[in-house]
């Protein structure tokens, strides 16, 4: 396993709850859209087990091109020990990258995709719709449908309505209103359906997709297959 330690070389406040960190990019180092990678101090491995408060499981919210390895989490009033050390971060000091992987590419079928996603999960789906804004090859359409009760909608200015991109996005702060719009998605019956969010979240959107007749196969989860099993098992 090849760790890569990285400098924090910038703090962007995405709403009053949320901040991404960026990275610099180690020479050598590569992912896709929509990766997840492990986040780790100074000290998780200094034991003769991994210390894991020290260790995350993070998305980065950027494209390779972007040259910059953004993480995007929410920090909230009482954080976890993880959440306190990353926010006390100073610019030029170091983490650890290592684990890169993604559960959710994009996938150029020629069909449609829903992107659904509670609060900051939408950094997941950033990359994948850059890259579709880059080069909609072989992708129809994408509408990002996203709740967040705080409605302090984050990246606006990626999830709007391009219409000659064939981008569109649909911000909610309600529950009620947030499934009634799934639900009215699921009419288009041969569309892609990525879901990110906490897994009571996974399980009540698969609850609705397949309720409407969405079957597994077209229902994308950032998820190891495994961990995909056992979500769809209930």
């Amino acid at each position: 396993m090849q760790i890569y330690w990285s400098r924090l070389i910038d703090i962007v406040t995405e709403s009053p709850e949320v901040k991404t960190f960026v990275f610099e990019c180690p020479e050598g180092y590569t992912w896709e859209e929509g990766s997840h990678i492990h986040l780790a101090f100074e000290g998780f491995n200094a034991g003769e087990k991994p210390d894991r408060s020290l260790i995350r499981h993070m998305s980065i919210s950027t494209l390779m091109d972007e040259k910059k390895i953004g993480i995007t989490t929410r920090i909230r009033k009482e954080p976890s020990k993880f959440k306190q050390i990353l926010n006390s971060m100073e610019i030029g000091s170091e983490a650890a990258i290592f684990k890169t992987h993604t559960n959710v590419p994009l996938k150029r079928d020629g069909k449609n995709i829903y992107m659904l996603s509670s609060g900051v999960g939408l950094a997941t789906f950033r990359p994948l719709a850059l890259d579709y804004l880059n080069n909609s090859e072989n992708v129809t359409k994408i509408h990002s449908l996203n709740i967040d009760s705080t409605r302090d909608y984050l990246f606006t200015d990626i999830f709007q309505t391009i219409q000659e991109k064939n981008l569109t996005a649909h911000f909610t702060d309600s529950r009620a209103e947030y499934y009634r719009e799934a639900e009215k998605l699921t009419a288009d019956k041969d569309a892609l359906f990525y879901v990110v969010g906490s897994d009571e979240f996974l399980k009540q959107n698969i609850e609705v997709l397949l309720r409407n007749g969405i079957p597994n196969h077209q229902i994308v989860l950032d998820k190891h297959e495994s961990q995909r099993e056992k979500i769809f098992a209930g």
